[in-house]
């Protein structure tokens, strides 16, 4: 059997970036979400998750990895303002530009997951498919986001057992700083699509959110999450 988890990144970057994520999972396929705590919308994605009982929320770490010892005080901040915020630990943990893989933060960030029994991005049992991107170089390619090139993915990268897939949408408003802009729109077309679902249907693929990992799977050499 093949799960599929989809994971909105940047939740609570700003208010454009919180309704293209509601919307694509009150209308698409995602079914989880990666909250930025410190920035200035986070307030809003909070209460806007509360309206999605169904969404799953984890934490979207942002980390100065060039200065470990201001890195893991800032991953110890982030993990208790999480805490106070939504008021449970995370579903799953990852971060803004992969930062958690820097050796001098990955063991500290797995070591409290442990603790807490939250997956981590690249280090649980779950395959990350991260080649929905649509941008390199600087360049704009909105063929790597669209309904077409997402059904191919499908094919080639889900594999047996749970695949989540990363994915930016949103809204651009005035207060998004990022390079990644005009994308995160043509993303939300492509996830709310129902050429979408239906090849998700037709593959035999169910789409899961982190939430519901224990009951599908296993970290190799561990116990299931919880």
């Amino acid at each position: 059997m093949k799960w599929l988890i989809v994971t909105g990144d940047d939740f609570g970057m700003t208010s454009g970036i919180n309704r293209g994520i509601v919307q694509a999972h009150r209308d698409g396929i995602l079914t989880s979400a990666s909250l930025m705590v410190d920035r200035p919308a986070c307030q809003e994605a909070v209460t806007l998750g509360r309206e999605c009982p169904a969404l799953s929320v984890g934490l979207h770490l942002e980390l100065d990895a060039n200065d470990p010892g201001r890195a893991l005080a800032e991953f110890d901040c982030q993990c208790t303002r999480f805490l106070e915020l939504v008021g449970a630990v995370p579903t799953h943990v990852d971060s803004h530009h992969d930062v958690h893989r820097d050796p001098h933060v990955l063991p500290h960030v797995l070591a409290w997951a442990r603790r807490a029994g939250v997956p981590v991005r690249g280090f649980s049992g779950v395959h990350h498919l991260h080649q929905f991107y649509g941008q390199w170089g600087g360049v704009t390619h909105p063929e790597q986001i669209g309904v077409d090139m997402l059904a191919r993915l499908l094919d080639t990268e889900v594999r047996a057992d749970v695949t989540e897939l990363t994915c930016h949408p949103g809204y651009v408003d005035a207060g998004l700083c990022s390079g990644y802009a005009a994308e995160r729109e043509v993303e939300l077309g492509t996830l709310c699509d129902d050429r979408v679902r239906r090849a998700i249907v037709q593959r035999g693929i169910r789409v899961i959110g982190f939430r519901d990992l224990p009951a599908f799977a296993t970290s190799p050499g561990e116990k299931a999450m919880t």
